[in-house]
């Protein structure tokens, strides 16, 4: 377990997910309306076990968020989810979360992708655009 100590004198804890949490994790997902997941609850929980970064932000027993994804340990370290109570953002929660992930692999770089909603937090965080694109496999049809 390790903590944050955020500016404003908050401490959170921070632990690896095991797969117990998952009902919390789908709680926080409806909570702050992230419906995709919510819909494909089982491919959820799925990707939760099959995820190798998967880490829960707590406030004593309260889930205050999560980040999910994916590391080789060598070269890239691809964030597939960062998600904080909408109550608890702006102060420093998700910027250390991604730290604290950075520093377990410190020798790749941090991939991920943003949402129009999301944007200003990773520009506000000094992390650069790049260009991906997205595919489901419904769009061969």
């Amino acid at each position: 377990m390790h903590n944050f100590n955020l500016k404003n004198g908050q401490t959170y804890k921070v632990r690896e997910y095991t797969e117990v949490d998952f009902e919390r994790v789908h709680e926080l997902n409806i909570e702050e309306e992230w419906n995709n997941l919510v819909k494909k609850e089982e491919d959820t929980r799925n990707a939760w076990g099959h995820s190798n970064v998967r880490f829960l932000v707590f406030d004593d027993d309260v889930l205050v968020g999560y980040v999910r994804g994916f590391t080789d340990g060598y070269v890239t370290t691809y964030i597939s989810e960062l998600l904080v109570n909408q109550h608890c953002r702006g102060q420093g929660v998700g910027r250390e979360l991604i730290k604290f992930v950075h520093h377990l692999y410190p020798r790749t770089r941090i991939d991920l992708l943003a949402s129009k909603t999301s944007k200003s937090f990773y520009e506000a965080n000094d992390y650069r655009a790049f260009y991906g694109f997205r595919k489901t496999i419904e769009e061969y049809w």
